[in-house]
């Protein structure tokens, strides 16, 4: 009995000692010093009162200069959100591609041959960046989101795409900052340059996990890119509302008139929303009604700025 105690003594304390050096082995604490005095940012658009200051060349040339590459990953599985996303929101990127886990003759995509979504993730990535252009700007999304572009380039004009920026609804995980893949994620160039050169550093960003439990690729990607000095920056309205939305707008309005009930629309979202995570096909295209098509007849919103669609685009 004493012997098997013992025994199994020390196999509780081996397993102990493999979980720790595994976790340790996956979050990589051995960062670069001068990147621990990083200070976390609040993204903001350019207020009103800075576009009032330009002219109207000057701002239709941020406009057009204001151009973003939309990644969304997609399986065969969900074609119907892959069929959704495919006829609503995605039209307003500039350019959007969709990167699937296998052939699917049903609509066009990259196949990436891939089923894990780490490894997936960082293949388009890659591919975008060989494929952009001159596009400066990169979103990545999943099927179930919905984003407003236009208010993601509002977010970005006044921002240098040449700097290393990675925005969307931030979250913390011990001493890491990551941004929530349901929400979206908004990567400038420099980025994208940074992270897709950290790739090839197996050490650091290894293609495949070697923990005994597999890290969420959100937290994957926010790893790759602290070590190559790129942080989670939170992006927010003037009010400090969040743009970057996980749960669907009708999960936040519930949840609103539950906590808030004498102010639910206030209470629930910006007015300058980016995303909505977690909508359903249906939500999508309803979505697509309020925020493109339905329109008080004879009210003009005299906004300063005009993003124009690509060329040959039936966006709304």
């Amino acid at each position: 009995m004493s012997e098997g105690s013992s025994f199994m003594k020390g196999m509780i304390v081996g397993g102990i000692f493999c979980l720790v050096m595994s976790l340790f082995g996956t979050f990589s604490p051995g960062l670069p010093s001068e990147f621990d005095e990083h200070l976390h940012h609040h993204l903001k658009p350019v207020s009103k009162d800075e576009l009032q200051k330009l002219s109207e060349a000057q701002m239709s040339e941020l406009t057009q200069q204001v151009r973003v590459y939309c990644l969304i990953m997609v399986t065969p599985k969900l074609l119907v959100y892959w069929a959704t996303a495919n006829n609503t929101w995605s039209k307003h990127c500039d350019k959007s591609v969709f990167y699937t886990t296998e052939f699917s003759k049903a609509l066009e995509a990259v196949d990436l041959q891939e089923q894990d979504e780490w490894a997936r993730l960082r293949k388009a990535i890659k591919h975008a960046y060989e494929n952009a252009g001159d596009l400066r700007w990169f979103f990545v999304a999943r099927p179930t989101t919905f984003a407003i572009i236009e208010n993601l380039k509002y977010l970005i004009l006044d921002k240098d795409p040449s700097q290393p920026f990675y925005i969307g609804h931030t979250e913390k995980f011990g001493e890491l900052d990551y941004v929530e893949y349901d929400g979206g994620i908004v990567f400038s160039f420099e980025a994208v340059r940074r992270l897709v050169e950290m790739f090839k550093d197996e050490d650091k960003c290894p293609e495949r996990g070697r923990a005994l439990w597999k890290m969420p690729e959100e937290k994957q990607l926010a790893t790759c890119l602290k070590y190559r000095g790129v942080f989670a920056e939170n992006g927010e309205d003037a009010q400090g509302k969040g743009l970057f939305n996980k749960k669907s707008i009708s999960t936040l309005i519930s949840d609103s008139m539950n906590q808030n009930p004498a102010d639910v629309v206030e209470a629930c979202c910006s007015d300058m929303a980016i995303t909505f995570g977690g909508m359903s096909a249906s939500q999508m295209q309803v979505m697509m009604y309020g925020v493109y098509r339905l329109r008080p007849y004879g009210h003009d919103f005299h906004d300063s700025l005009i993003f124009l669609p690509p060329k040959n685009s039936d966006n709304d």
